[in-house]
């Protein structure tokens, strides 16, 4: 072979591999996974707890419903509570209506009414506790698992610290309230 055919097969073999190397068309960008707010409200609310307030073993927080549904949400009585371990396992825990006998009744010891909460809007309701230790082991719960109202989806609430029942075995809800 002549040193121009080389050069030639050479400079033909350099071109092609220089257009393998050549940009293409950009790639496709996957479809985005859904948000978290688009899967957040599933069933027309959502439900988050309020930091806890404790003083001299009273233990207070507020469990907040947002409506971000697109009708009205309809509330009346008492949220359903149940308390869950860190494995998400129900404890023997009593949950009663109303702040007795956790603590005096208070304002938040309203007669239970039936609530419309507007899209966007917020009610609220209390959950109460002592840390009271005297025999046998404090029950240390993670989670709440509340529904709104009987036969509503329950959702999943982590208290932030968690919650420290102490010995005592009980914790009480007060009525839904509007928030606004």
């Amino acid at each position: 072979m002549t040193v121009s055919r080389r050069l030639g097969a050479l400079l033909s073999a350099g071109a092609l591999l220089a257009a393998c190397d050549a940009p293409g068309p950009p790639p496709v960008p996957p479809t985005p996974a859904p948000t978290a707010s688009e899967n957040a409200c599933p069933d027309g609310f959502r439900l988050t707890a309020g930091p806890v307030d404790g003083a001299s073993g009273l233990r207070a927080m507020a469990l907040v419903l947002e409506n971000c549904g697109t009708g009205p949400y309809t509330l009346e009585g008492f949220p359903i509570v149940r308390v869950l371990d860190d494995r998400r396992t129900a404890l023997g825990v009593t949950v009663g209506n109303g702040s007795e006998p956790i603590s005096s009744p208070d304002s938040w010891d309203a007669p239970a009414h039936r609530l419309t909460v507007a899209p966007g809007g917020t009610a609220r309701a209390r959950v109460l506790w002592r840390n009271t230790v005297t025999e046998g082991d404090p029950v240390a719960a993670t989670y709440l698992s509340v529904a709104p109202a009987p036969g509503a989806p329950e959702r999943l609430v982590t208290p932030d610290g968690g919650l420290d029942l102490g010995t005592t075995g009980r914790l009480a809800v007060n009525a839904w309230a509007d928030a606004g």
